[in-house]
Order: structure tokens, then C-alpha cells, then sequence
């Protein structure tokens, strides 16, 4: 007897269906796709038991002709590919031709189907088991409606793995509600046991599709999200991105689609993250719906049975691409006289207060209140332990300071050290102009200082209450970074040049980019195929772990293209300086400084937390006020 054999068509369907079929949700996911790239504009989804029992959708998309419903129930056919050269460019979600085949060889299937040729419909039905297809008329309107019963009534075995009907309805409401966000044109109905749960519409202007991110997500993440539209080098991002101040415990609120296809990858996760490096609180999660548009021939999606990852063709330019444009919208947040309402999904009140508002403008819109968005229309006048005021001129560099300190910056907090690194002196002839001219600023003016602790502003909404120290970190932590990048990082060469050993990849990449290293204050070189040398390091990471930190360099440069390690452990010094060179709590401030410091947050990017992700300051609107003390009831 030979020992090699064929698999039956149905044995080899079943296999196939352990890839593509793992649940119900698997199920309805594979037949919207199939509707979706149909050209429908309606579909609505109906289940039963958690979809054990039943699981129909409907839509009216372009349908299946009477001779081409056999061969859609067929393994590997599909309308959607022809040749090779089509997975170059995929541009449909599903292309494969599994889906249907696989459904049927674990359920009962009934496809029905209108192609708009003919008055009715026709139908063809499988169960489980390898058999002639009948094609039967059936009375339907234009589009395909796919009846699948029974899942996993022929593997039992499969079955016991399913969860609860709870569990299990969850995880199909997951996919409807992530194909809703991906396909704002298109009107989706979702039915529960007979009840309808969800019924959206079409939504085709950015109000409308806010009112559905809102539906999905959640009301409170619209209210704290930052719209953002880049387009740049044939890549165009769009979508929403929440402010670091609503952030979540999980990471149950991320949402990235690339050409319509929801995927979770390594290299957009990583992206989000640094993106997010100065301003997220530790162990929180940023929360976005994020939208990456480019040339299908410039992805693969063709690299796992589900499609939840791709591989792009350029690693490096994505991750540059969407690390830069994450790093900008989130900078040019500053506050403004419109303020969103109440979040409702904020921080644990173990862990840091709570922001109940954050106000949103553009660098331009806050440039105009300070003469410039670097703040040279005002200043903030820095002030040391002793209680004097520190004055410091625009004109004078702190790069001396940080390259001689940085290796000793736990000292760091005396008056001598701190003026490297305190705003210039307050111009109270520009304050005075500014209350004369009428206007309110964004964060209004001070009118009091409550426990030497925050600040009591007045604007156009009511009352502001200001974190003075946190607020003071990051703006003092701003100008640090800006004064460090405009100047050559400080280096010192090595007594002892310190030898890692590597692998060879790992060494034919530090080669590749040595030039990232060099401009870092790192100068390495290659003492062997699988051996470095470190012979200078930047001052500021004089007592860091340089070893570690150069092995995890590369190995961000082999998985990204790219790495920002060194930039944010030298952002991690300055953030400790800039903390240690903060106004202290118990320091009194006069009128003018603390209208001054409001001034410089209006300008200074990333100004609503500090450099910890702790938010810097809350506004209490009238209504609010009024509602505290019962007024008008």
C-alpha cells in the first residue's frame, strides 16, 4: 500500500477551514469582506446563538450569476485574481477563494444570489460533505444573501473549543464594528437573536463619520481626539489620534487600517509608541482610528491565512512616515477657548489626577497670543530654591550646561545650574498690552495661587486651574530639547574602547548606519565580522548601560529600519533636569509671572501634560460652576 496519498476535497476543506474558520466571528468576517468587494452599500448581518445556531448577511452589491454559484462554493476560485502578477497589488480584501469552501465543509450553507440579469434569484446549497452543487430558483432582489447554519456540526471536536454565546457574540460585534469604521460609505444593520443592536448609516462627511467613531468608540474619544490629514511621498494618513491625557489601561481602543484592511503590526505599534514617547503617562495605552493609504503594490497582504498582518515594501519611509506625522499633530496641540467635554475614561485616581477638559488650537492660533510659537513674546522667569528670581537671556546658550552636567544631574536643582535652562525675563509691558487690548487668551489670565501649588485663571469658559511645576517641566523640558538638537551632542571618547560582541547581521547594520550613531555621539567600529568597538559615547550617557543600549539600537535598525533609543535616553536626562530646574510647589508668584507662565503654555508644544504624561492643567466651565452650586434649579 502506498504511504503517500491525495486528501479527499472534503478532508482537505476541513483543514483549510482550521485556518480560516477559528469561530463565528471568523465566519462573518470572510462574508462581509466577500460583500464589501462586491460593490455593496447596505449590509445587514443577523445571528443566533452567538452564531452557533445561525449567522445570515445580506447585501446589494453586483450578486453571483446562475452558472458562476457552483464554482463560488468551489476551493480556490475566485473572481477577484487571475494571474501571478495579481498579488503584486491585491486590492480587495479577500482574494484567496477558501472562504466559501472552507464555511461549507464545517456548516450548512445556503448561497443565494441575484445578479440583476434575470427577474429572481437562484440558490445553491452544501453540508459538509463532498457533493454536486443544485442550483435551485429563489426569489431575491439584486445582491447575495449566505445562510450559514450549524457551525461545526460535522466536528464536534471544534466545537467544544467555542466559548459562551456572550463570548462569542462579542467577537462578531467586534468585527462588525471594525469593518463600520473602515467602510464609512456603507450602511451596516446588526441583528441579535431578532433584535436589532446596531443600525448605521452611510456617513460621508467628516461630521457624519465622527457620529459613527462616536457610535463605535465611544462618544468620550471623539471628544478627545485629534482629526489629522497628512498626505506626503505617494503615503496619505488621516483619521483620529486622543490626546495623551485619554489614554486607556489596554490597548482595546486601536484602531489602524491600511487601504481598508484592519491589521495589528509591529512596525505601526512601534510607530504609535514613540510617537507618543514624551507625553503618554508609564503603562498607558494611546487610543486611535487610523487610516494608511498607499499604493497596493507597496504592501503584501498576502502573508498570513487571515490578513491581520502585512509586510510593507519600504519599512523604513512607513515608520519614518507615520513616527513624523503622530510626533506633529500631537505637538501642535495647544490650548484654545474651545473645550471639549468631560472624558470619561480617565486615569485611575491612584495613579495621576484627572484632566476633565483639554482645548485644542493650531501652532498658529497659539503663536498669536505670545508673538511667536517659541514663546519669545513671553517668558516665563525661572526661580530657585532660595526664592529669587533667575534671569536668563534669550541670547544665552545652555549646550555648555547640559553637555558638563548631564553626567551629574541628580544634582541638579541650585540656582548656578538652573539658569541654563530658565525662559527669559517676564515681559510685563507685554502682559500689560495684551489685558489692554480686550482679548482673552486661550488660558485666560491668573487672578489667584492656591496652596503655592496652582494657578486660578480666568477665561472665556470659566475657571482654569494650572499645575504650576508640571506646567513649568514642560515647557523648561521644550526648550531643553530645542537648545540640544540645534547644537553637535557633546561626546567623549572612551579611555578603553569597550568591545560587544554581535552578530554578523547585527555588525553589517551598524556599518549600514553608522551615520545614525555618529550623529548621536556614538563612533563605533568594526573589529571583526561578528566584533565592535565603542570608542566615544555622548556625555549625556556617560553612566547609561552603552552595551545594552547599542545592541538594542540595532536591533530596532534590523526590525524598523530606524530607532529612536538613543534620542529618548538622552530626552530621558533632560526630562529628569527639566524636573529638577522646575519651579518648586510653595514658591509664591506674582500676577505677572504666573500670567507669564500661562502665556508660554499657550506656546510651547505638548503643553497640556507634563513630561511624566501627567496632565497640566483643567478647566471648570461656568455650567459646570453652576451646576456645583445648584444656580438656576
Amino acid at each position: 500500500m502506498n504511504q503517500i496519498h491525495i486528501l479527499s476535497p472534503r478532508l482537505a476543506n476541513q483543514i483549510a477551514a482550521g485556518e480560516v474558520v477559528e469561530r463565528p466571528a471568523s465566519v462573518i468576517k470572510e462574508l462581509v469582506e466577500n460583500s464589501v468587494d462586491a460593490g455593496a452599500r447596505q449590509l445587514d448581518v443577523e445571528i443566533e446563538n452567538g452564531g452557533t445556531k445561525l449567522m445570515r448577511v445580506r447585501d446589494d452589491g453586483k450578486g453571483i450569476g446562475r452558472e458562476d454559484l457552483p464554482l463560488a462554493l468551489s476551493r480556490h476560485a475566485t473572481s477577484k485574481i487571475s494571474i501571478l502578477d495579481d498579488l503584486e497589488a491585491v486590492a480587495t480584501l479577500g482574494f484567496r477563494g477558501e472562504a466559501l469552501a472552507s464555511i461549507s465543509s464545517v456548516a450548512r450553507l445556503k448561497l443565494t444570489s441575484n445578479d440583476g440579469s434575470e427577474e429572481s434569484g437562484w440558490s445553491v446549497e452544501a453540508e459538509g460533505r463532498d457533493m454536486l452543487a443544485t442550483v435551485t430558483p429563489a426569489g431575491h432582489p439584486r445582491g447575495t444573501s449566505v445562510e450559514v447554519r450549524d457551525l461545526f456540526f460535522n466536528t464536534p471536536a471544534r466545537r467544544k473549543f467555542l466559548r459562551t454565546e456572550k463570548t462569542e457574540y462579542g467577537r462578531i460585534e467586534d468585527v462588525i464594528k471594525r469593518l463600520a469604521l473602515s467602510r464609512f460609505e456603507l450602511g451596516f444593520s446588526l441583528k441579535n437573536n431578532g433584535k436589532v443592536v446596531h443600525s448605521w448609516r452611510p456617513a460621508m462627511t467628516q461630521s457624519e463619520q465622527e457620529r459613527r467613531v462616536a457610535q463605535v468608540c465611544g462618544p468620550a474619544f471623539i471628544e478627545n481626539a485629534v482629526h489629522l490629514d497628512i498626505d506626503r511621498a505617494g503615503l496619505r494618513l488621516w483619521g483620529w489620534v486622543a490626546l495623551p491625557t485619554f489614554s486607556r489601561s489596554q490597548a482595546d481602543l486601536q484602531h489602524f487600517y491600511v487601504n481598508g484592511r484592519a491589521i495589528k503590526d509591529r512596525l505601526v505599534t512601534h510607530a504609535v509608541k514613540q510617537a507618543y514617547q514624551d507625553v503618554l503617562y508609564h503603562g498607558r495605552h494611546p487610543a486611535f482610528v487610523l487610516y494608511l493609504e498607499l499604493d497596493p503594490a507597496n504592501v503584501d497582504v498576502n502573508v498570513h491565512p487571515t490578513k491581520h498582518e502585512v509586510r510593507f515594501r519600504d519599512n523604513r519611509l512607513v515608520h519614518d512616515f507615520l513616527f513624523r506625522s503622530l510626533h506633529k499633530a500631537l505637538a501642535d496641540v495647544r490650548p484654545s477657548s474651545e473645550v471639549p467635554a468631560v472624558a470619561t475614561e480617565p486615569y485611575s485616581q491612584e495613579s495621576i489626577p484627572q484632566q476633565n477638559h483639554l482645548g485644542l488650537a493650531t501652532r498658529s492660533e497659539a503663536s498669536s497670543f505670545s508673538g511667536s510659537a517659541g514663546g519669545q513674546g513671553f517668558g516665563f522667569g525661572g526661580f530657585n530654591g532660595s526664592g529669587r528670581d533667575v534671569t536668563v537671556s534669550r541670547g544665552e546658550s545652555a549646550g555648555d550646561a547640559i553637555a558638563e552636567g548631564a553626567g551629574h544631574y541628580a544634582s541638579f536643582g541650585s540656582a548656578s545650574a538652573a539658569q541654563g535652562y530658565i525662559g527669559p525675563t517676564i515681559d510685563r509691558q507685554a502682559l500689560t498690552d495684551l489685558e489692554t487690548t480686550g482679548e482673552v487668551p486661550p488660558l485666560g489670565f491668573a487672578i489667584a495661587q492656591l496652596k503655592g501649588i496652582y494657578i486660578l485663571a480666568e477665561n472665556a469658559n470659566g475657571l482654569v486651574v494650572v499645575d504650576m511645576h508640571a506646567a513649568h517641566e514642560r515647557i523648561t523640558y521644550e526648550r531643553m530639547k530645542t537648545q540640544q538638537a540645534s547644537q553637535k551632542v557633546q561626546s567623549q571618547p572612551l579611555l578603553v574602547p569597550r568591545a560587544i560582541a554581535v552578530s554578523e547581521k547585527e555588525a553589517d547594520h551598524a556599518d549600514d548606519h553608522a551615520e545614525i550613531f555618529t550623529r548621536l555621539g556614538f563612533e563605533l567600529e568594526r573589529a571583526g565580522p561578528e566584533s565592535l568597538l565603542i570608542r566615544q559615547v555622548p556625555v549625556m550617557l556617560n553612566g547609561a548601560d552603552i552595551e545594552l543600549l547599542v545592541r538594542d539600537v540595532l536591533s530596532d535598525l534590523i526590525e524598523f529600519g530606524t530607532s529612536q533609543r538613543i534620542q529618548n535616553n538622552i530626552n530621558e536626562i533632560l526630562g529628569t533636569m527639566a524636573c529638577h530646574g522646575s519651579v518648586r510647589a510653595n514658591r509664591k508668584l506674582s500676577l505677572a509671572e504666573m500670567n507669564s507662565l500661562l502665556r508660554d503654555m499657550e506656546a510651547t508644544e505638548r503643553s497640556g501634560q507634563c513630561n511624566h504624561g501627567r496632565p497640566t492643567w483643567s478647566q471648570m466651565s461656568l455650567d459646570q460652576l453652576d451646576k456645583l452650586f445648584l444656580r438656576g434649579q
